[in-house]
């Protein structure tokens, strides 16, 4: 024993330099293997033997690790150890130090060795094993569980990794404060390394039903789920020295830390024996949640969700009972910190779970002869949502219960209520209302993160929408806190007065009669001082701050970001007052209150511009005005927002600024007095020369929004200025900075197009030619650079060559330009990139054909650039690229711009190829585009038909006589059913779908046919036939009009 305890100590975290002597200690026949087998007789020697296996597992950063077979052998051992059962010979703290061991060498491969469980049968043992774990030693339970747990066959869904919230711009999508990291504790060189220091088991909870106060009453107030049966039978008391135990991080590694105790620590009595035994077997289970969570870090997220139903409860038939999972152990388990590990592993199970649950339907047809997967997973959310709340109520342990709410913050943010029956959130929002005053600052900031989850969840809901306009004292009648929840309702006159609170009290416009307490409460929780009965235990406040503790304030501020965004129309009532709020947060020295007023400032300013885009469906009375707009902007201007901007200490700061600054709606800015017009302009300019990446790439963002502004995109200076800040940009070092540079300059070129379709034309005349030609080799220069950089180059390339007046290009130092600018689309066309790339360059190439001054036609790019277009239309596997490649193929107006006759046949041949191809595709994605495509392709064969000249028709003919009957029954589909809008504009109407095929008929009628060639009657006759059977099958009467006599 002696030796074997002394060899744990010496390869503590040595793993990587015992090597040479691995085969003697793990191969076969090795001592290890030896003394760590199930036939090895003294328990004792068994247990010193795996821990020093556990210990040779336990990784060095920078070192290499044990190698694979040696892993595999490891595992093997752990896993086999995990499965025996107790033998009468080995006594219960002996047995529960060996399943420790083992379960902390298994944690350490897949957290060091990164060890990947890809066999079925290999993570199913270790699953059944990990479940048996969780439950050692739970009073009253005894499970039996198979050596192999085996996933359920899931639907097949798109198996795309969810995306994370926070990798856009703004980052008030998520949560970022109080977060505590885990602690990483330095491991000590203890002869063992094993047991933590036992839990005091005051922090422990009974059992047994306990009456008094830390017994919480589980039907008062707003606990309006009532527990089912199954759940009802499991004991649901709280202790009450439980809001003692301070559990800081459930996993930390400090949990294996041998602390060394003798046995004079312990009574002698059989109760002290019994206390010792709880407290080994909790750390057991903590020890198996623990390995449970590495192995969720370690194996893909559809594979877990095979597992789903093992450890996420289900909701239970009637009269059989509770199934054991996760919920189990929070709501039975007498160790708060056990409950708080459980918690800890649902929410990673929880977490990137919404593409999985977004197949949740919630029906009550019970007639189905089985139970769709689909309903089942409706059921295990809905069950998970009873348990947590049940857990809400009966826990007492201020940790746990930040866990709790947590755990339902992550379920919120994931489960599809959308498809989902109503009262979900509704019980989950009435009854956090009292935690937002509990003397607990942890619970008060996650149960404002909980609130955040359900408004910005699927928003906007209907649901939330009606629990947003509750009454205040709606719910609040169980809080237990002595002072009101809510200040009285002229709570906003204690703060601090502005000059434009009470004009904005008479403008603001009218609202629902009832006021929105959570945008009062969370307003009052950023300007307000804080109240007394809440100051208890406020870590994270600053000493003799008046205010509520910072991540409360931070977490208001992002509630008030997500209202915002998915509920303006509720927020917009008071934006005055958050315009207050901003201006306060602006001013106060905290970079990060700042920062969030800065968010909030954005995602209101979009609120506005999203409410007067042309296609928002917010009635104009509903809207704000724009008086009050331009009145809260200049309040913006007036205030603190330029001192951010040139706050280059904090550049986060300064660039959120900017992107505030870019929210500002057009109409409110032309409106703006102009000298804070001029502020806002120059400020922008100057921050572009900026040394910080993020200011830089937020402020060619913001330019790039500014361009657009009508007010400002005839002013040939500012677009000119602008020109050249976006040109300096894109010569960045910086791959985000040249991404919203080229992001920017495509929005300035589209500036040149609408300036060009003008009547006046100054503007043309006024702009640098030479700025022009520096514009063209930047953007070719950019065409080259990296997908995110490119797909906007060529957008600006084809608005630039669009925009060339014939001045420019007679020149001899455009002609060659032009030409470059043009293979790069080509070439860009035909490369293996993104889509989005492709189908931007199509759209340019589309764009270069609309300039009458270029030589389309006569120019060596023409059969180029028709080349590539012809190939992408009949081959590309994407189809919005191939509907936009057929769209630029029906640009050119004249037949001369189709060049030779050969080139006019190859292009008429590919659109009828590509249209008999038009339903050949493996992706089933791209099925849903086959009629825009063939609606686009029919339109770009009537054009060319419509410009044919007399030596295109016998390629015509040919091909007709080939596939005329499958060209023939498209045309009629195109005249007979309307298509979606798609990205090529708005589909043509009938009338006009019908007129394109008079007008080819007629134009060919109309050509001149060569000598004893019947190509053009055989083609009329297939028009006409058209026509016929059209006007036929719709009942019409209208004649054709002597066509036909013709």
């Amino acid at each position: 024993m002696q030796i074997l305890q002394a060899l744990a100590a010496l390869v503590y975290c040595n793993g990587s330099k015992c090597q040479k002597y691995l085969p003697d200690l793990l191969g076969k026949g090795g001592i290890l293997m030896k003394l760590s087998d199930l036939a090895q007789s003294d328990p004792e020697v068994r247990r010193a033997a795996v821990h020093c296996m556990a210990n040779l597992c336990l990784s060095v950063p920078g070192q290499p690790y044990l190698e694979e077979p040696y892993q595999n052998i490891c595992f093997q051992a752990f896993l086999t150890t995990l499965q025996a059962p107790k033998s009468s010979a080995i006594d219960d703290i002996t047995f529960c130090m060996l399943l420790q061991n083992s379960l902390k060498g298994i944690q350490s491969l897949l957290n060091g060795g990164k060890m990947k469980l890809t066999q079925t049968d290999e993570l199913g043992a270790l699953l059944a094993v990990l479940k048996k774990s969780m439950f050692h030693g739970l009073p009253g339970l005894n499970i039996e569980m198979p050596t192999v747990l085996y996933p359920t066959p899931l639907p097949q869904y798109d198996g795309l990794p969810p995306i994370k919230p926070q990798q856009s711009e703004s980052s008030s999508s998520r949560p970022t404060v109080n977060k505590k990291k885990k602690s990483k504790v330095k491991p000590k060189k203890i002869q063992q390394g094993e047991e933590e220091e036992e839990e005091e088991s005051s922090g422990e909870r009974e059992v047994a039903p306990v009456s008094g106060s830390g017994r919480r009453n589980l039907h008062k107030g707003d606990a309006q789920c009532a527990p089912s049966q199954g759940v009802q039978s499991l004991p649901l008391a709280a202790s009450g020295a439980a809001g003692k135990d301070r559990v800081s991080s459930p996993f930390s590694p400090s949990s294996w830390k041998r602390v060394s105790s003798s046995e004079s620590d312990y009574s002698d009595a059989e109760g002290g024996m019994q206390s010792k035994v709880r407290s080994y077997q909790a750390k057991v289970r903590q020890g198996a949640l623990a390995c449970f969570l590495s192995t969720i870090k370690s194996i893909e997220k559809k594979v877990l969700y095979g597992y789903w139903s093992a450890f996420v409860p289900d909701t239970p038939e009637l009269g059989s009972p509770q199934s054991v999972s996760l919920m189990t152990l929070t709501l039975k388990d007498p160790s708060p910190k056990t409950r708080a590990c459980a918690l800890q592993v649902l929410s990673a199970i929880l977490e990137g779970s919404k593409q999985f649950l977004s197949i949740a339907e919630d029906t009550s047809d019970h007639r189905r002869a089985f139970t769709p997967f689909s309903v089942m997973v409706a059921s295990s959310i809905k069950e998970l949502h009873r348990c947590l709340l049940l857990a809400l109520v009966a826990e007492s342990s201020s940790q746990t219960l930040t866990q709790i709410i947590k755990c339902l913050a992550n379920l919120v943010s994931n489960s599809p209520y959308n498809r989902l029956k109503l009262s979900l959130l509704t019980k989950v929002w009435n009854q956090i209302k009292p935690y937002i005053r509990h003397k607990d600052v942890n619970v008060r900031v996650s149960s404002l993160t909980l609130l955040g989850a359900i408004v910005s969840t699927h928003a906007p809901l209907p649901e939330v929408q009606l629990l947003l306009q509750q009454p205040c004292s709606s719910g609040l009648s169980n809080s237990s806190s002595s002072t009101p929840l809510f200040s009285p309702p002229d709570w906003w006159k204690k703060a601090p007065a502005g000059p434009f609170l009470e004009e904005a009290s008479v403008n603001t416009l009218k609202g629902s009669s009832e006021p929105c307490w959570l945008i009062r409460l969370c307003i009052s929780i950023v300007v307000l001082p804080k109240e007394d009965s809440c100051s208890g235990s406020d870590a994270g406040s600053a000493g003799g701050s008046t205010y509520e503790p910072f991540p409360m304030r931070l977490e208001a501020l992002q509630v008030l970001a997500h209202l915002a965004r998915g509920y303006f129309s509720t927020t917009q009532v008071y934006l005055m007052e958050l315009g207050e709020v901003i201006c306060k947060c602006l001013g106060e020295a905290d970079p990060a209150v700042q920062l969030h007023g800065a968010k909030l400032l954005e995602e209101l300013g979009s609120g506005l511009i999203q409410q007067y885009k042309p296609d928002s469906n917010i009635a104009p009375s509903q809207r704000v005005p724009v008086a009050l707009v331009v009145m809260f902007w200049t309040m913006m201007l007036n205030g603190p927002l330029p001192r951010a901007l040139q706050n280059s200490e904090h550049p986060t700061l300064q660039a959120s600024a900017c992107d505030a600054l870019s929210s500002i709606l057009p109409e409110a800015f032309s409106n703006l007095p102009s000298d804070r017009q001029i502020l806002c302009i120059t400020m922008l300019l100057g921050l572009n020369d900026s040394k910080n990446r993020l200011v830089k790439a937020a402020t060619s963002r913001a330019l790039g929004v500014y361009v657009l502004f009508p007010c400002l995109r005839q002013d040939v200076i500012f677009v000119a200025d602008t020109a050249n800040a976006i040109l300096m940009s894109l010569q960045d070092k910086s791959l985000n900075v040249r991404a919203k540079a080229a992001w920017s300059l495509g929005n300035l070129t589209d500036t040149l197009i609408v300036n060009m379709e003008t009547p006046d034309p100054s503007f043309q005349e006024e702009f640098s030619g030479l700025l022009l030609l520096k514009m063209l080799q930047s953007a070719i220069e950019a065409s080259k650079d990296k997908d995110k950089v490119k797909s906007n180059a060529v957008r600006a390339l084809g608005n630039l060559l669009h925009f060339l007046q014939p001045s420019h290009i007679e020149k001899p130092r455009f002609a060659e330009i032009i030409e470059e600018a043009i293979q790069a689309l080509i070439s860009t066309i035909l490369i293996e990139a993104a889509m989005k790339v492709r189908w931007n360059a199509c759209y340019a190439v589309g764009n270069v054909f609309k300039n009458p001054a270029l030589p389309l036609g006569t120019a060596p790019w023409t059969s180029q650039a028709y080349n590539a277009l012809t190939s992408v239309v009949t081959s590309c596997k994407n189809f919005k690229v191939r509907i936009r490649s057929a769209a630029a193929l029906s640009i050119p107006g004249k037949r001369e711009h189709y060049g030779s006759v050969d080139q006019y046949a190859q292009i008429w041949n590919a659109l009828v190829t590509a249209l008999q191809k038009s339903e050949d595709t493996t992706d089933f994605l791209e099925f849903k585009y086959c009629a825009s495509l063939r609606t686009q392709i029919c339109q770009a064969l009537l054009h060319l038909l419509s410009v044919a000249s007399a030596s295109d028709l016998s390629c015509i003919k040919e091909t007709l006589e080939l596939n005329g009957d499958m060209v023939q029954s498209y045309i009629l589909q195109f005249l007979k059913s309307g298509t979606e809008r798609d990205d090529t504009g708005a589909p043509p109407s009938p009338q006009e779908r019908d007129q394109m095929v008079r007008t080819a008929l007629e134009h060919i009628s109309s050509v001149q046919a060569l000598a004893g060639d019947t190509s053009k009657r055989a083609i009329m006759g297939f028009l006409e036939d058209i026509l016929t059977v059209y006007f036929d099958s719709s009942g019409s009467q209208v004649a054709l009009l002597g066509l036909t006599s013709r």
